[in-house]
């Protein structure tokens, strides 16, 4: 299969290249750094030169390929709105030039938009928020509207996909207990996290559009739930720092843009991922990928 990736120079994005290209697959991985070109062509891909904010550009490699993984996202949470915004346009762009020819398109997405449970995990066929509640959910809206066109799109939900060197939203977290001094938790801080390690997040990706099930649900989870209270004494072990408990009153002044989620309860369930798909997590927890931080700022 030849698949078009997205974000293919990213974090998650350059270890589903490799995942791609060791099943063998041929991979189209978009780029437009120079820098980034030459270690992605040396990873077996073929560079696809473009932007995300050209649709046509996005239209052709789409229409070149056997399937397209759509990974990448502007991670600038200063502007999370438009972001999500920006890629609800993504998907629909994506998605023009595969309505009606059954070429799978692989949509990103986030665990939270499944939490519509209180206290319960989220799980892939619970309903989902909308667009209105949480920004993210627009690249879901995105996808319905894509399968409507006669697309066959199915969605990868992430939680904090981690290594040794990033770990989803705990890496900017990570900035802030650096600059403060102080590794904080909301109240008693037992909201909970899902986790998975980045290799394993990239091995679903793969089944997933080797799967090609439309409509598909996936779940990208190897922890159900990490309480964010050990999170925080983990890291304040590593860097040598206390960690400590604040009020909600607090969050907002100490974790400025992260406060949207720092107390969050966002547990989440891959039970059917795994059932459907025979996917089993074999990496670090993230407790164990914590504990392997670089110790110097």
């Amino acid at each position: 299969m030849r698949v078009f990736v997205t974000g293919a120079t990213g974090n998650i994005g350059s270890a589903v290249v490799r995942e791609l290209i060791g099943a063998g697959h041929q991979v189209l991985g978009l780029c437009r750094s120079e820098e980034k070109a030459a270690a992605l062509a040396a990873s077996g891909a073929e560079v696809y030169r473009g932007s995300m904010t050209d649709p046509a550009c996005l239209e052709e490699g789409a229409s070149r390929s056997d399937g397209v993984i759509h990974l990448a996202f502007n991670h600038d949470f200063s502007s999370f709105f438009q972001n999500c915004e920006d890629d609800r346009r993504v998907i629909e762009a994506l998605g023009a030039p595969l309505a009606g020819s059954g070429r799978p398109l692989v949509v990103t997405s986030g665990t939270p938009i499944a939490n519509t449970v209180p206290g319960e995990p989220a799980r892939e066929d619970n309903a989902i928020v909308g667009s209105d509640h949480h920004p993210r959910a627009a690249s879901e809206e995105a996808a319905a509207k894509v399968a409507a066109k006669g697309g066959n799109v199915s969605i990868v939900r992430l939680p904090q996909v981690h290594d040794p060197v990033r770990q989803g939203l705990i890496t900017p977290a990570i900035s802030i207990y650096r600059e403060k001094g102080v590794c904080a938790y909301v109240g008693d801080g037992l909201n909970r996290w899902p986790a998975a390690y980045r290799l394993d997040v990239a091995r679903l990706y793969r089944l997933a559009i080797e799967r090609a099930e439309p409509n598909g649900k996936y779940h990208a989870v190897a922890e159900e739930g990490v309480p964010m209270r050990e999170i925080a004494e983990a890291v304040g072990r590593r860097l040598g720092l206390p960690a400590r408990s604040i009020s909600p009153e607090e969050a907002q002044s100490f974790f400025g843009w992260l406060n949207l989620f720092a107390g969050q309860d966002m547990p989440a369930s891959s039970a059917r991922t795994r059932e459907k798909l025979g996917w089993e997590p074999t990496g670090p927890s993230l407790l164990d990928d914590l504990g392997q931080l670089a110790v110097a700022a």
